[in-house]
């Protein structure tokens, strides 16, 4: 992003992938934030979808324009620990796993809040967060 908006000097952490989070972080880069994108270690799987914008899916170059991205494994302890250093800078958290991933992995988002009591924080999920479609899989602009 180059210019200044409204959200000019925020930090955004997103974990993020395929759809929602990514464009929902796309739009706070537009409005000036610094977004990081965290992918796993092979990256989004949307770069994927097509070759068509110089090599890179054209479906990932729009929805990630304007960030900045870093590949973690978030299973390694090293890496979990950058996160935690990472988000406890942050303005805004927004992640779009499985409903309970960030628990599984032992980065309960009430943790983050209660390690930056500033931290905004946006779980993305297609049906929810419990009830009996909460597992399910979704990729859309839900």
């Amino acid at each position: 992003m180059t210019g200044k908006g409204d959200l000019e000097g925020l930090l955004v952490v997103s974990v993020e992938q395929a759809v929602a989070a990514p464009y929902a972080s796309m739009k706070l880069a537009e409005a000036g934030a610094r977004v990081i994108k965290i992918e796993r270690p092979e990256g989004d799987f949307a770069r994927l979808y097509d070759a068509d914008a110089k090599g890179f899916s054209s479906y990932f170059v729009w929805l990630n324009k304007g960030k900045e991205s870093v590949c973690l494994n978030l299973k390694d302890a090293a890496d979990k620990e950058l996160l935690r250093a990472m988000i406890a800078e942050a303005d805004i958290f927004i992640q779009n796993l499985m409903p309970g991933a960030f628990d599984r992995l032992g980065l309960p988002v009430a943790a983050m809040r209660d390690d930056n009591p500033r931290l905004i924080t946006c779980s993305i999920s297609g049906y929810g967060s419990d009830g009996p479609w909460s597992q399910m899989k979704a990729y859309d602009l839900l």
